[in-house]
């Protein structure tokens, strides 16, 4: 039987690793285990794996760093931190580094599949079959690909922020609630996951920096609004 999706698991600890990896075998992914961060980087092949779970504490190359590294290589794939640290400061470094999402230690292997799944079905989940591109200005964006170009500039964009994207652009000149992004894109709208948003949309800002028809607004304390000079 043809696996869900190659998944690239990164943990030092053996007896976690394994049994993360025999557990995702039974729920039919394919699971490649590297047990450092230098492992990791000089297996991980974008045009096989799929999504990478990444510890934080590892030894030789930590999860951070690692993370960054692999942005370099590749913006697409999904990264899932693993963490037993549940300090503010650590999870937005998490997201700063390329990180899409994490979850704390200790947690339910039930979580951790439907975190998987949310990721891997995250373009059904988001509901919008009807429009993939979109040019407004001097910048155009394809959703399936993830490619951003304003001008000349190409930027590929990690999956949370084409998604970020695409519902704003969905929802241009309207002012969307935090809790309604984070529950559309996050499933989640609490404090951590708050923080999470800020930092994409500081990403998408530099990412926009040179677009001469769209600006995010803030509305402190109640959303944000993607406004298009230009109809789409």
């Amino acid at each position: 039987m043809k696996p869900k999706a190659h998944i690239l698991l990164v943990e030092d600890d053996q007896s976690l690793a394994f049994i993360i990896r025999d557990n995702l075998e039974k729920e039919s992914y394919k699971v490649t285990l590297a047990t450092d961060g230098a492992e990791a980087l000089k297996i991980f092949d974008p045009t096989l794996h799929e999504l990478i779970i990444l510890d934080v504490m590892l030894p030789k190359v930590d999860g951070f760093t690692c993370a960054a590294a692999i942005r370099k290589i590749d913006k697409n794939r999904p990264i899932l931190f693993l963490t037993a640290k549940s300090m503010e400061a650590d999870k937005i470094a998490g997201f700063e580094s390329g990180g899409d999402d994490y979850i704390t230690k200790p947690f339910s292997f039930k979580e951790l599949v439907l975190r998987i799944e949310v990721f891997l079905k995250r373009s059904q989940s988001i509901g919008y079959n009807i429009a993939e591109d979109f040019c407004f200005g001097n910048l155009s964006f394809n959703h399936r690909n993830l490619q951003l170009l304003i001008g000349s500039d190409e930027k590929s964009l990690t999956q949370k922020e084409a998604d970020l994207l695409k519902y704003m652009l969905m929802h241009k000149n309207v002012l969307l609630k935090r809790e309604e992004i984070l529950t559309k894109l996050w499933g989640d709208d609490d404090y951590f996951m708050g923080r999470s948003l800020d930092v994409f949309i500081s990403r998408l800002r530099k990412h926009l920096t040179k677009a001469d028809s769209i600006t995010i607004q803030n509305n402190h304390g109640v959303g944000f609004m993607l406004v298009v000079k230009d109809r789409l």
